[in-house]
């Protein structure tokens, strides 16, 4: 049992607390208030910290990914051929890089890791604990999205190997035929069922396409001011759930996605500026999104950008006129909600996990603001 006291708690719920106090109980929260007390718990005095929901990344692929001089991997991109639905995240994760480390010791205690978009169907996406010793004790859920890339990587892919999709144009094409294959395996299916004939023939590539198409998981669609509104039609067009990713350039198309239903995982803030997809990286129009209505996070796309800099990108928001406590729900409970894993981390509430963050200083606000604790579901798993 933990018990931290006397700390000001942004619970990201909209209630914010002065000298307020949280009880976290087999690693889930119990109570918060203020005065509390409970014999034989293990007490941290917060006095002048600032205590935040474990931080959330929406868009990341450490453990998968490694771009070191020394041992760079790639765990992470399946590029033998351009559709591969069936492959997972999760069995491409190695918990031994230090990235997990540097997360939970910056504040990051909950990663979405994706697969890479070197092809256009890149596979499952789950959503973990950057803390733990095993990956499937560490995973929250599992799927949370289907990953979809269009644009330039996966243009260049296969445009170096003069294959399809080598274009913009094709990549569309080839995601529906993967979408109308997979209604015509549904239909088969449902069909045989009802019949009590025989089934089609298994399919693991259909079949990891199903809970999408059913809009049990959302489609997780890398893009940026090129491909925007094709990758809306596209969803719009088979009735599916999406967050956009990157998105750069979202400034250009603020209408369209107002009115898209679109969630968007905006990032990373920090890339530099340069021609082709990354000639606009519009960091001001998250304050648009945000006045919009769009459910909005800002993510680090580590090892793209380092995983221990996600403070540090909502920061640069805040001073493009995003309201720090805004900010912080795109780190948040608003990046939750985007992995559909918000009845447990993002905010803190009673019932959730106990996943805290102790801060000297104001994040995203004050520069020298610092972790000195970390709490993943009770434990503290960092003391600076």
């Amino acid at each position: 049992m933990l018990l931290i006291k006397n700390a000001k708690i942004y619970t990201m719920t909209d209630i914010i607390l002065d000298k307020g106090d949280i009880l976290i109980e087999n690693g889930k929260i119990k109570e918060i208030g203020h005065n509390l007390t409970v014999e034989n718990a293990e007490v941290i005095n917060a006095d002048g910290l600032i205590a935040l929901p474990g931080l959330v990344d929406a868009h990341s692929h450490i453990g998968g990914m490694n771009f070191s001089q020394v041992d760079s991997i790639d765990d992470y991109n399946e590029m033998t051929k351009a559709v591969t639905p069936e492959v997972q995240a999760l069995y491409g994760t190695d918990i031994s890089s230090e990235d997990f480390k540097f997360a939970y010791q910056n504040g990051t205690t909950t990663v979405c890791l994706t697969p890479g978009s070197g092809n256009v169907i890149n596979g499952w996406v789950f959503a973990a604990k950057t803390y733990g010793d095993n990956i499937f004790d560490m995973v929250i859920k599992n799927p949370i999205a289907l990953k979809v890339a269009f644009g330039g990587n996966p243009k260049r892919t296969y445009g170096e190997r003069d294959q399809m999709p080598s274009t913009r144009m094709s990549i569309p094409a080839v995601i529906r035929d993967l979408f109308e294959r997979t209604k015509e395996y549904i239909k088969e299916k449902e069909e045989a069922e009802k019949n009590n004939t025989k089934m089609p023939k298994y399919n693991c590539e259909l079949e990891a396409v199903i809970p999408a198409i059913k809009k049990q998981i959302p489609l997780k669609m890398h893009c940026t001011q090129f491909d925007m509104i094709t990758a809306i039609e596209i969803a719009k067009e088979y009735d599916m759930d999406f967050s956009l990713e990157h998105a750069w350039g979202a400034s250009l198309y603020m209408d369209e996605l107002a009115e898209s239903g679109c969630e968007i995982c905006f990032g990373p803030l920090g890339s530099m500026k340069s021609p082709g997809e990354c000639s606009i990286i519009d960091i001001e129009s998250v304050v648009e999104l945000d006045k919009r209505g769009v459910n909005t996070a800002i993510i680090t796309d580590s090892p793209i950008l380092s995983v221990d800099s996600l403070i540090q990108h909502a920061g640069e928001a805040v001073r493009n006129g995003l309201p720090v406590e805004r900010a912080l729900r795109m780190i948040t409970i608003n990046a939750a909600k985007i992995m559909r894993v918000d009845d447990r981390v993002g905010s803190l509430e009673v019932g959730k996990d106990g996943d805290v963050v102790l801060f000297k200083g104001m994040p995203t606000y004050e520069t020298n603001a610092r972790v000195m604790y970390t709490i993943v579901e009770g434990k503290v798993v960092y003391k600076a």
